[in-house]
C-alpha cells in the first residue's frame, strides 16, 4: 500500500484491487472502489503533482506486466503506460516539464517530458540504467540542485544521480534491500531512507528493516500534496 497526504491532512491511500480511499479521523472513504484491470494486483509506488494529481503505478501479475495511471482531481483514473516489469520510484524535477519513472524489474529510470496543464507524459527516454550488481532501482527523490535520488534494492545504498543520469555520489547503508527515500526536516536537509528484510534480518543483517536519517548531503524540497475527490469514473480496461 502507498499513500499521498491530501491537501485537506487527510491521507490517500492506494491498495490492492485497484482501490483508492480516503483515511481521515479513523474513517475510510472509497475514491475508486477498484479498478477492475488490477483486481488481482496492487498499487506500489505513487506521487502527487502540483495540481493535485496522482501518478501511481501497479505491480506485475503471471498474467500481464504492470501499469502506470494517472487520478485526476476528480477521482477519475487514467492509463498512461502498460507493459511496466514493476512500475516503481517517481518524481519531477524543478520546474515540472520533466516525470521520472523508474521500472525496478528492467534496473531503468525513465524521464519524460511532462505538461502541468493536462497531465499527460509524452517523448520517453532512458535517464539511467543500473547492472545487475547495482541492485534494483526503487524509491525517487529530487533534491533543491537537481540531482535525482535513487534507493537501490538489493543494492545496500542509494545514490544521487547527476542530471545527465550518471551516478555522482553513493552512500551506503547495512542492509541490502533500501526501498524509499525523501527529504524532510526544517530545513529539508535530513534525507530519510526506508529499508525492509526485518523479518529475514538473519539474512539481511540485524538492521534490515530500519529507517535510516541521513544529515547535510543536500538540500531537498517539499513533496506536493494531493487533491482528490471520490470518481465520478475510471478506466476499466
Amino acid at each position: 500500500m502507498a499513500s499521498t497526504i491530501q491537501m485537506d491532512g487527510s491521507l490517500l491511500l492506494f491498495m490492492d484491487r485497484g482501490t483508492v480511499a480516503i483515511w481521515r479521523d479513523g474513517s475510510l472513504k472509497e475514491v475508486i472502489p477498484e479498478v477492475p484491470a488490477e483486481r488481482t494486483s496492487r498499487f506500489n509506488d505513487v506521487i502527487a503533482d502540483p495540481r493535485g494529481r496522482v501518478f501511481c503505478g501497479t505491480m506485475s501479475t503471471p498474467e500481464r506486466k504492470g501499469r502506470l495511471y494517472r487520478v485526476d482531481p476528480d477521482g477519475s483514473c487514467n492509463l498512461l503506460l502498460e507493459e511496466v516489469g514493476c512500475s516503481n520510484g517517481m518524481a519531477f524535477d524543478s520546474d515540472c516539464k520533466s516525470f521520472y519513472h523508474t521500472d525496478s524489474f528492467a534496473h531503468e529510470i525513465y524521464v519524460f517530458d511532462y505538461d502541468i496543464e493536462t497531465g499527460e507524459i509524452q517523448k520517453q527516454k532512458l535517464f539511467a540504467r543500473f547492472a545487475e550488481a547495482d541492485g534494483m532501482p526503487d524509491g525517487l527523490t529530487m533534491d533543491a540542485d537537481g540531482g535525482l535520488w535513487a534507493a537501490l534494492w538489493g543494492g545496500s545504498g542509494i545514490v544521487r544521480l547527476h542530471s545527465n543520469g550518471e551516478v555522482d555520489r553513493r552512500i551506503g547503508l547495512p542492509t541490502p534491500k533500501t526501498s524509499s527515500l525523501t527529504f524532510a526536516g526544517q530545513d529539508y536537509r535530513d534525507l530519510y531512507v526506508t529499508t525492509a528484510g526485518g523479518n529475514t534480518r538473519n539474512e539481511d543483517g540485524e538492521l534490515a528493516g530500519a529507517l535510516f536519517r541521513i544529515r547535510n548531503q543536500a538540500h531537498g524540497v517539499p513533496q506536493f500534496c494531493s487533491n482528490v475527490r471520490p470518481a465520478r469514473n475510471h478506466e476499466s480496461d
